[in-house]
């Protein structure tokens, strides 16, 4: 009975997930709220704006299948967690020109588990 007792407890403990999976829950319910009326999460898929999918990691403006403002091809950064956070916070002001109607998301802790959403989208 205690080895039982030993085992499922150490299965309890095992149920916290960890920060970055947290920080990720969170920022899918972010992604919800404000993301996804104009983007979606799987390859290729396209709405108002480009899909996300494989969005960290990638060329600003370089989505297969989707037409960009020129602004924002001619930028040409690579999305990674710090450019994606400063266009998050002010889409407009970071990339003038860009179609993007979004007036952006000022909370930074927000942002952070959005970004941390957006990662998993691979």
């Amino acid at each position: 009975m205690r080895t039982f007792c030993m085992i499922a407890a150490g299965l309890l403990a095992g149920l916290s997930l960890p920060a970055e999976a947290q920080d990720a829950a969170a920022g899918r319910k972010v992604f919800t709220g404000s993301c996804a009326v104009c983007h979606g999460t799987k390859p290729g898929e396209k709405k108002m704006g480009p899909s996300l999918f494989g969005v960290v990691g990638r060329k600003a403006g370089s989505a297969e299948g989707f037409r960009f403002s020129p602004a924002l091809t001619k930028d040409g950064r690579k999305w990674n967690p710090k450019s994606l956070d400063a266009f998050l916070a002010n889409p407009r002001k970071e990339i003038p020109g860009t179609r993007m109607a979004y007036a952006g998301l000022r909370n930074a802790e927000q942002r952070k588990a959005l970004l941390a959403y957006l990662a998993t989208l691979k």
